[in-house]
């Protein structure tokens, strides 16, 4: 069975009990910790949308379309659907000179209740644009703008995008270039699926995601034009953190909270990535049972232990470590913790 990580108390017994594995690397590989089983290959879904952002950077597109730290750090975003990230993503589009309807990531109705029940109340439907992976495929339109005037000046840039969900479309063959490089896993021969968006997803063990988000945080191992890619990426989300998440949604409250000290990033199926520059580490997690609020609880416990922080820093990731648990009274019954085998393991700062 695999480690304990999580406990979910009620009064003073164990409820439940979130399993799972951890991996903390460097960026020369070297392992730093582990739970687990690390070297099967898991889909990090979403956790990985820094890493395909990294073409948006380095191909040029970012500069040639003047996108902002605002639109950046959606391209990275697994967002809420509040207004401000739709008519982001909706403004990367027109300067690329195309309208939401070249998107291809699929509709749902926002995360955010607000933003939900606004839209229902004027009895609108949710178009792609609320999509929690518009600003990403965004993005992958404003790169296709990019590789379309360099490969095939004077194609209609909605024709050209046509398909760029496709494995083998030149958009997605750049974005899956980088994913490779910066994992340093050979995708030729991994799992592939589809992800929720309809891009392809690939089965990375753990060992190669923290090995690439240390490689973001700090550079190493990665060549120069991403290099300055991931720079630019960890800049514009620690100066826009709200676009990568939302309303009270950890990724947000994290990133405000500590800045560029932390890129992280949640994916489906309780996976979360990050990085932490200042320690050149990356992290990696998978909870067996797909969980995303186990998943929160370790990546909180790994902040809380890898980096140096101070009082008020260290008691707002306490919060989401030991997270305490109220019923619709207000009546605390229980608690979210990290379990004392995940803190043990998790070396010090």
């Amino acid at each position: 069975m695999l480690p304990l990580l999580v406990e979910v108390w009620r009064g003073n017994a164990v409820e439940s009990a979130h399993h799972g594995s951890l991996a903390v690397l460097d960026a020369d590989g070297a392992v730093r910790a582990q739970l687990g089983e690390i070297d099967s290959p898991v889909y990090p879904r979403s956790a990985i949308k820094a890493l395909q952002a990294l073409p948006l950077i380095e191909s040029g597109a970012a500069d040639r379309l003047a996108l902002t730290d605002t639109e950046i750090a959606l391209a990275c975003a697994s967002h809420s659907g509040e207004p401000r990230h739709v008519q982001t993503a909706g403004g990367m589009l027109a300067k690329a000179g195309v309208d939401p309807g070249v998107l291809e990531c699929g509709t749902h109705w926002p995360f955010d209740d607000i933003a939900s029940r606004t839209l229902a109340a004027r009895a609108e439907a949710p178009g792609a644009l609320h999509n929690n992976c518009s600003g990403k495929h965004a993005g992958f339109v404003c790169l296709a703008c990019a590789l379309m005037e360099r490969d095939h000046a004077g194609t209609d840039l909605r024709r050209f995008a046509r398909g760029y969900v496709q494995p083998g479309h030149p958009v997605m063959r750049e974005v899956t270039e980088a994913l490779q490089s910066s994992t340093g896993f050979d995708l030729t021969h991994a799992p592939r699926g589809t992800d929720g968006c309809s891009i392809p997803t690939y089965g990375i063990p753990l060992r190669h995601l923290a090995l690439a988000f240390a490689r973001l945080g700090t550079g190493v191992g990665l060549r120069a034009g991403q290099q300055r890619a991931a720079l630019r990426l960890r800049q514009s989300v620690a100066r826009e953190p709200f676009m990568v998440a939302g309303s009270g949604r950890f990724d947000t409250r994290v990133m405000q909270q500590l800045g560029e000290r932390v890129f992280c990033k949640v994916g489906a199926e309780g996976v979360y990535c990050a990085a932490l520059p200042e320690r050149g580490l990356g992290v990696a997690i998978k909870i067996a049972d797909g969980q995303a609020r186990a998943a929160e609880i370790v990546m909180a416990a790994a902040i809380e232990s890898l980096l140096c922080l101070d009082a008020d820093d260290l008691a707002f990731m306490r919060t989401f470590t030991d997270l305490r648990l109220k019923n619709w009274n207000g009546i605390e019954v229980g608690a979210l913790r990290a379990a004392e085998s995940l803190r043990t393991t998790l070396p010090s700062s």
